[in-house]
């Protein structure tokens, strides 16, 4: 795939799905991303705060193998240098992370960039700096992260909808019973991380979550 279709898949009905070692039942992220892939899931992130960087970077090498196998986009959080070394498909930002321009000039033009927004100014920013495409939320209460922010609630969501320039990824506190919700409010790629990392059967859930964007 090149990049404009890649970017596609955050434009059609996709889940994104986010590893989180520490809230899988045990399971590493290797067997959890391989579960995911075996789903039919197209975008991937690797997310991991607690590992030396050889654990994240053997992980990442594995995973980018699996996605590329499998045609499944392969985004890394917070660490461009990652990103390049195992040459994985683009690398997302926090607000705390380094600016964009400054991440284009060591990426390239082709990796994708993405970059968590909180509220309207956030994501015009995001916009002018040439993001490749924006996290929005947390839309609902969330506690996969340390420094987690209150939620935001649908009212960005909407004003998202209404006011795109870029494609987004709903995320923050989503779950099987919620993310109907989010579907009718106009997000399309919807984002998940405990509701799925958390499952049983990771293949089962999926397939339930998938359903609602049929209605």
């Amino acid at each position: 795939m090149n990049k404009k279709e890649k970017i596609k898949l955050f434009e059609t009905q996709n889940i994104y799905c986010i590893t989180d070692e520490k809230h899988s039942r045990g399971r590493n992220n290797i067997e959890v991303v391989k579960e995911m892939l075996k789903a039919g899931i197209k975008i991937i992130q690797y997310r991991e705060k607690y590992k030396d960087p050889i654990e994240k970077y053997k992980e990442c090498a594995e995973i980018r193998k699996l996605t590329q196998k499998h045609g499944a986009v392969f985004i890394i959080n917070d660490h461009p240098d990652l990103a390049i070394m195992v040459e994985a498909d683009g690398v997302h930002l926090g607000q705390e992370d380094y600016p964009v321009e400054a991440v284009r000039k060591i990426v390239g033009k082709d990796l994708i960039i993405g970059v968590s927004t909180h509220e309207p100014k956030q994501y015009i920013k995001a916009v002018k700096e040439k993001a490749d495409y924006a996290g929005v939320g947390p839309l609902f209460e969330t506690h996969t992260k340390d420094d987690v922010m209150p939620p935001v609630g649908l009212k960005y969501l909407n004003w998202v909808v209404k006011n795109k320039k870029i494609p987004f990824v709903a995320i923050g506190g989503i779950k099987e019973h919620n993310i109907k919700d989010v579907i009718k409010a106009g997000a399309k790629c919807v984002c998940l991380v405990t509701e799925i990392t958390q499952s049983p059967n990771i293949k089962e859930k999926i397939e339930k979550l998938k359903k609602n964007f049929i209605y």
